[in-house]
């Protein structure tokens, strides 16, 4: 239940007075530091937080727009793209759970999974784990259940066969590979939940840096992939985490 729905709840429950919610929601929508304007509502909005991009951020502005979101009583914190260097100044302001392969962090405690069921990550090779991680580490941070099949690619085929279980009991599936980008396309074919497909830069020069997996993703012949922007894997772990916490709209 998102933050709007509880404020109402507890109006109609006689919790809190008509007034007390009115100033909830009237309160200003962002704060402005100069250098970045932090998104104070975009929780009401959506039903998750903003996320901080660390890529091309300064440790001193990073901790900056952290402070601003706990002061604002947003208590868990996503940086994603996060050097590592960046990672050590800010683990002196904040406790800092720095996933290095992931090259994400995460200030505050992760919410326990309660997600309609699990969330299945599957790269066609190792070298596409650094984005399978964001993915995962994002989905994880959105309160979901997260199962890791790596390297799983085509060119063993038996070794996602090996994995069928995972694969059929799965509600959200991300499928994350480079070179052809097969991995999607025989993933889609076997699942009966939305497949979400994330090309990556991994592959020789005639991959064109992740435009050909793009491509051959888009032209997927299996119903059910969706596919995101090369290397995002946040991207992908955020649809993810919304498909798995999807609630009946009357």
């Amino acid at each position: 239940m998102n933050d709007i729905k509880k404020l109402l709840f507890q109006v109609k429950n006689g919790e809190i007075s008509v007034d007390d919610a009115y100033l909830s929601l009237k309160e200003k929508p962002y704060e402005d530091l100069g250098y970045a304007k932090v998104d104070l509502h975009r929780k009401l909005r959506q039903g998750s937080s903003e996320v901080i991009y660390g890529a091309g951020k300064t440790p001193e502005q990073i901790i900056g727009i952290a402070e601003s979101m706990r002061k604002n009583n947003q208590n868990t914190i996503l940086i994603t793209r996060l050097p590592e260097y960046s990672a050590e100044i800010i683990g002196k302001k904040f406790s800092l759970d720095y996933h290095k392969d992931a090259e994400a962090g995460i200030i505050g405690k992760i919410p326990e999974p309660d997600g309609l069921g699990k969330i299945v990550v599957a790269t066609g090779g190792t070298s596409d784990l650094p984005v399978a991680e964001e993915a995962a580490v994002t989905a994880e941070f959105m309160g979901n259940s997260v199962t890791r099949l790596y390297d799983v690619g085509v060119a063993g085929l038996h070794r996602l066969l090996d994995n069928l279980d995972d694969i059929m009991s799965a509600s959200v599936i991300i499928a994350i590979a480079g070179m052809e980008g097969a991995l999607a396309s025989v993933i889609g074919g076997l699942a009966d939940c939305p497949v979400i497909a994330v090309p990556t830069s991994v592959g020789y020069g005639a991959s064109f840096g992740g435009v050909s997996a793009l491509l051959s993703m888009l032209n997927s012949c299996a119903s059910g992939v969706s596919v995101v922007n090369i290397d995002n894997g946040f991207g992908a772990g955020v649809i993810a985490g919304r498909i798995n916490h999807m609630e009946k709209k009357n």
